[in-house]
């Protein structure tokens, strides 16, 4: 695979509980005056905060207006996440808008944050899409963080960075940005975590590369970074293991039986090369 870079903006927002638009809107024209970046990511349910019931919030009513951001700014969009009505269940779904205006794909929550998050079903599938010429990328959205299975199905398939948006305002943040740390090095891809600051959440977005290295923390404060990632440091990794050691994606496609939990992009893992050393 060539080398390709992706430039990613990430919004750690301070905003209020709810009705953010206006403050988005604001920002984001205020960012793209000085920025060209080729994909921007906000937090989960940045515009209408939580509260699967208030329909005012709902995607029908914002997506235009991203797709026509995205289209005019050449950039592809993942706007945090909204709650959407489908076949009368409500689900929490981060759309993922390309360069042209155009919805993609639709990342559905699969683990909504329950006792808490009510009246929020549970998507039934990873969500993956390609980004032209690097490759391609998963989408968790919060607590999909935390089940391992979700982002193991996502590596074998194939997936060289994944991107969660997150709202957590709860005192176990700390312990999420470690579960990134760990998810980034067990798959061997970027992850980037994107959480809201202010009365929303309590900031500590993360992003970290396949090595496990961060390469950016926030505080809990409002925080606009931009991040460069790889393909090329997914595909050593993959290949020649964490710092030339383990290559747990190549161990787990050899295995006999473990590999026959999950569905596999056979092609894909055959591409990453006999499970030996390095020379």
């Amino acid at each position: 695979m060539e080398n390709k870079t992706l430039k990613i903006a990430c919004f750690q927002f301070e905003l209020e509980k709810n009705n953010n638009f206006n403050l988005i809107e604001n920002k984001l024209s205020d960012f793209f005056k000085n920025n060209q970046v080729d994909l921007i990511v906000l937090n989960e349910l940045a515009v209408g905060g939580a509260g699967a019931l208030e329909e005012k919030y709902y995607i029908e009513n914002y997506i235009n207006y991203f797709q026509q951001l995205a289209n005019t700014e050449n950039t592809w969009i993942i706007p945090g996440t909204f709650y959407e009505k489908i076949n009368d269940c409500i689900f929490n779904v981060a759309p993922v808008i390309n360069s042209n205006g155009e919805v993609v794909k639709k990342a559905i929550k699969m683990f909504p944050w329950l006792p808490y998050e009510e009246n929020v079903s549970p998507g039934n599938d990873v969500c993956i899409f390609d980004y032209p010429n690097f490759g391609s990328i998963g989408v968790h959205i919060c607590y999909d963080l935390w089940f391992p299975e979700s982002a193991r199905m996502m590596a074998l398939n194939g997936a060289l960075l994944i991107i969660n948006p997150t709202l957590t305002p709860t005192i176990d943040r700390e312990v999420e940005t470690i579960m990134a740390r760990s998810t980034a090095v067990q798959q061997q891809l970027y992850y980037v975590n994107v959480n809201s600051s202010g009365d929303q959440g309590c900031g500590m977005s993360i992003a970290v590369d396949p090595n496990g290295e961060i390469i950016h923390k926030s505080e809990n404060h409002e925080d606009i970074f931009i991040i460069e990632i790889s393909n090329q440091l997914v595909n050593e990794s993959r290949k020649n293991g964490m710092y030339n050691l383990g290559q747990p994606l190549k161990s787990f496609r050899d295995h006999p039986s473990f590999k026959n939990s999950y569905k596999i992009h056979n092609e894909y893992l055959q591409s990453l090369g006999e499970l030996k050393k390095p020379k």
